[in-house]
C-alpha cells in the first residue's frame, strides 16, 4: 500500500530504510538531503516499524525527553528504552547509532555527545511519536 504522505513509497519501503545509517550520519549533517531524509522518510519508516509493534506514541515521546534531558548515550544505556522487547531492541539500535554519530570538536563536560546532536535526536523522536499518532488517527 502506498503511503499517503509519501507518494511513490510504500509503508514496507519506508520501514525497510536503513534508519540506523540515517541516524548515524544525518544527526550531525548540515541542512540538506540527508537531514531531510532523517526527519522525513526516516521518521515515517521508524513510525511504521514501531506502530507495527503496537508502540504507544507517548512511550516514544517519553524517550525523546530522556534524550533531551540526559543525552543519547544515557538513553541508549537504559535497560528498556521502550516497552516490549522488540520495540526496545529497535530503539536501542537507533540510539546506539545516534550515539556513534560523527562528532565535531569534543564538547566540554563529562558527555562526549554534542548537546546539539542530543537535541536533534530528541526532535527526531518527537517526529516519530507524532507520526505514529497521526497514523493511528488516520486508521493505519
Amino acid at each position: 500500500m502506498e503511503h499517503p504522505g509519501h507518494p511513490g513509497h510504500t509503508e514496507d519501503e519506508l520501514a525497510g530504510l536503513d534508519i540506523t545509517a540515517l541516524l548515524r550520519y544525518g544527526l550531525t549533517a548540515a541542512p540538506g538531503p540527508l537531514r531531510t531524509s532523517l526527519f522525513g522518510d526516516g521518521a515515517v519508516g521508524a513510525a511504521v516499524l514501531l506502530d507495527r509493534l503496537d508502540t504507544e506514541p507517548r512511550s516514544v515521546a517519553c524517550l525523546a525527553e530522556v534524550v533531551r534531558a540526559g543525552g543519547v548515550r544515557a538513553a541508549a544505556d537504559l535497560p528498556e528504552p521502550l516497552p516490549h522487547p522488540e520495540a526496545a531492541a529497535l530503539a536501542r539500535d537507533w540510539l546506539e547509532a545516534a550515539a556513534s554519530a560523527p562528532q565535531g570538536p569534543a564538547p566540554q563536560g563529562p558527555s562526549t555527545q554534542d548537546p546539539a546532536t542530543d537535541d536533534t535526536a530528541a526532535r527526531r523522536l518527537h517526529a516519530v511519536d507524532t507520526t505514529i499518532e497521526v497514523r493511528r488517527r488516520a486508521g493505519h
